[in-house]
């Protein structure tokens, strides 16, 4: 059977290869599912109606079988043009809202940096438990 992870991330294409490759040799996934939005760390984190990120993520576990969780933000994002640390705070805050609403799932936050390097941002529930 094919494994499946979900990532939400920016709509930025300069983001979008290097998080696939990274999910990839990190984790033990056939595919990742991509959902995006300009500057998805901020939408997650702050904005109160994510009903249609929401509907995607839902077709993700329920009808492909996702059982990981990717949340993104990255260095130079136009749809969300704010410093590097209120991105990470960002992508916390995501990662939190994400695990309430789905408590069985891996729910990680990942940086894609100046470098177009991914780094990890919070771990699952070892750093933050919400």
């Amino acid at each position: 059977m094919d494994t499946r992870a979900t990532c939400l991330n920016c709509m930025d294409g300069r983001v979008q290869l290097p998080i696939l490759t990274w999910i990839k040799a990190n984790y033990p996934v056939d595919f990742v599912d991509v959902i995006t939005e300009a500057g998805m760390d901020r939408v997650l984190a702050e904005q109160e109606d994510i009903s249609e990120i929401i509907r995607s993520v839902e077709v993700s576990v329920k009808l492909n079988k996702s059982t990981r969780f990717f949340i993104v933000g990255h260095y130079d994002c136009r749809g969300n043009p704010i410093d590097d640390d209120g991105h990470r705070k960002q992508v916390i805050e995501a990662v939190k809202r994400l695990r309430q609403l789905y408590p069985s799932q891996e729910v990680l936050g990942l940086w894609v940096n100046n470098k177009w390097q991914v780094e990890l941002v919070c771990v699952p529930r070892s750093d933050l438990d919400v």
